[in-house]
């Protein structure tokens, strides 16, 4: 029996959507982050900018922008101490990942950074927005 066109070509984007897909969209959304943390401590302005998305790149075009930007605008991140993962939250299946990463900052302040992770379409994920809030109560032991 002869295969069809048509089928081979449904086959084919069916594959290829499929290996597009992150296979622990959570796992890979926190590699990434920490990828950047570890180069942002080793003020490796060209790791870290590597983990950027394209929406941020084209606000930053060059590593040396987004280097300081991330200085001026996220040092609990550039400056991390310890840190640790918290909630996430899958968006369309994963296209998006909403991290939350808290972090005790080197001057002992505590912050929840919330991290936007997008979908690229080679199936990696890439940061796509920070947002910051300062920990101002405890929530106690």
């Amino acid at each position: 029996m002869p295969v069809r066109f048509p089928y081979v070509v449904l086959s084919f984007v069916l594959f290829s959507f499929a290996a597009a897909k992150a296979e622990d969209p959570v796992a890979e959304a926190q590699a990434v982050i920490s990828g950047q943390i570890a180069a942002l401590l080793r003020n490796d302005a060209e790791k870290a900018y590597s983990f950027a998305s394209p929406s941020i790149r084209s606000l930053y075009p060059s590593k040396d922008q987004f280097l300081d930007m991330v200085r001026k605008s996220y040092e609990p991140v550039y400056h991390a101490g310890n840190y640790a993962f918290g909630r996430s939250k899958l968006i369309g299946g994963g296209e998006l990942v909403l991290q939350e990463v808290m972090i005790n900052a080197r001057e002992g302040k505590d912050w929840t950074a919330i991290y936007q992770m997008r979908l690229m379409d080679d199936g990696s994920y890439k940061v796509d927005g920070v947002r910051m809030i300062r920990n101002t109560a405890s929530t106690g032991i």
